[in-house]
């Protein structure tokens, strides 16, 4: 990064707490280090001795949902491993926020209206098309279209992976923000099935250019759906050979208690950086990488 790009990421940063402040967002930090991840199966969080480093915060902040806090945020870092590349760093900085009494539908209004915030008041590259109308594409329709099959009707988890890279995301628009929503229930074990329509999930993703930016739920809010499909999740890493993730009672019991119908979103503060600066490598748009060239 140069010196005007470190300045450029700290500005986009100032403006996104102003954002959540200004709209009585109460900004969060919880632990970076954790003893129990999210059971997912694509999702491998790095060892830290016998704990993990997060993925995400996103059970913490649920927990602090249960506990009365109605409009959170919070910007740290997270960590994956194997994922590296052009739009991938084992660590980043990532800023979940969540909506008490809230759905995905918000979560939209709340994203759209971040970015175009964004682009008002940063220097940003014109041919993003953030402050158009962003196309909304149900994800059947997407596989229909593009791979030619129907992933509700016919599940295949292999291929609905494989299409999603090769068919779907070379073919989105990249004139606006398009947003792929209703997603297949089974890639969806942390967000709540559709009323009227369980066999798919209230989840959306946005891409912008062609990257994926950001991805919101309708929370699921029962202790014991959950308890089911985390451990589900985690019968499939332990198939698959991955590390076993011990279950994370403390957020079972929040959710017992209680926790309002939510809406919740994780987006890559990287890859913002990199569509606002207008660069392809994330490793321009974060100060440290471990990548050999980019450590500043």
């Amino acid at each position: 990064m140069t010196i005007e790009q470190i300045r450029t990421r700290a500005e986009i940063l100032r403006e996104i707490r102003a954002f959540f402040d200004t709209r009585g967002f109460l900004e969060v930090e919880t632990p970076v280090r954790i003893l129990a991840p999210a059971q997912e199966t694509t999702i491998d969080c790095p060892p830290s001795g016998a704990a993990f480093l997060r993925a995400s915060p996103e059970l913490q902040m649920k927990r602090l949902l249960c506990s009365g806090l109605e409009r959170i945020y919070q910007i740290g870092p997270c960590f994956r491993m194997d994922e590296c590349g052009s739009r991938h760093n084992p660590e980043f900085t990532m800023i979940e926020w969540y909506r008490a009494h809230s759905d995905y539908a918000q979560m939209l209004q709340d994203t759209q209206e971040l970015l175009r915030t964004l682009v008002a008041r940063i220097d940003a590259p014109k041919d993003l098309g953030i402050d158009k109308s962003w196309e909304i594409i149900p994800v059947r329709d997407a596989y229909r279209k593009w791979a030619g099959w129907d992933p509700v009707t016919s599940w295949n988890e292999d291929r609905f992976d494989e299409d999603m890279v090769m068919k779907i995301e070379p073919n989105l628009p990249r004139t606006v923000p398009v947003v792929l929503i209703d997603y297949p229930a089974p890639v969806a074990s942390l967000a709540k099935l559709k009323d009227g329509s369980p066999e798919v999930a209230e989840r959306w993703e946005v891409y912008c250019k062609g990257i994926e930016l950001a991805n919101a739920y309708s929370e699921l809010c029962d202790a014991n759906t959950q308890r089911k499909r985390f451990a589900e999740a985690a019968s499939v890493r332990h198939e698959l050979g991955k590390a076993d993730y011990p279950m994370d009672e403390e957020f079972f019991a929040a959710l017992e208690r209680g926790m309002p119908p939510s809406g919740g979103i994780a987006l890559g503060v990287d890859r913002l950086v990199m569509l606002l600066l207008g660069v392809s490598d994330i490793h321009d748009a974060r100060l440290f990488c471990q990548h050999p060239g980019h450590l500043f």
